[in-house]
């Protein structure tokens, strides 16, 4: 018994030892940062309730999916499900990227980071709730990327104010080589 808990005390020393050092964030190819610059142009589209910006970033065929599993489809019918988030009417949608991964096929990306939802209801009970979004993009013949599929990791969360914060403070530039 005496030996196990030594043990056990030993690996959790070392699983914090290596959770305690910060592991460098991976370079991006130039391919990978153009793809981090229009998902934040796609949420600045939002932030500054902007339908036209953010119809600029829909692939024709878009399917974008909500926390209740309810699916918008096609640049119309997406940009229909998204305009009252679009504009800021009772609630106010943030986002950005902190991760993208474009591999094999250089013409497809994967957009990965958090967002939050600010009720914006003088007297909301629970103000924030949070999550991660997963986009998937397509880059057309001209080089221009657009979103194709929107999703996110389920269900927000409640989040407090601190919390909030923190993701704002969290905000990196792409990583480029």
């Amino acid at each position: 018994m005496h030996r196990t808990a030594i043990l056990l005390a030993g690996l959790i020393a070392a699983s914090a030892a290596v959770s305690a050092t910060e592991q460098p964030a991976p370079k991006l190819s130039a391919a990978e940062c153009e793809v981090w610059a229009r998902e934040a142009s796609f949420a600045q589209s939002v932030a500054d309730h902007d339908a036209a910006k953010f119809v600029e970033h829909l692939h024709a065929d878009a399917s974008f999916i909500d926390g209740g599993g309810n699916v918008a489809r096609g640049r119309d019918g997406v940009a229909k499900e998204w305009a009252p988030l679009i504009a800021g009417k009772g609630i106010a949608l943030h986002w950005y990227p902190d991760a993208v991964t474009i591999a094999g096929d250089t013409g497809i990306a994967l957009s990965r980071g958090p967002y939050w939802i600010e009720n914006l209801a003088p007297d909301a009970k629970q103000r924030y709730v949070a999550g991660r979004f997963i986009s998937t993009w397509v880059r057309n013949d001209a080089g221009q990327w657009h979103v194709l599929y929107d999703g996110g990791g389920g269900a927000p969360t409640p989040a407090s104010e601190a919390e909030i914060e923190t993701l704002k403070a969290s905000r990196k530039t792409c990583p480029g080589s």
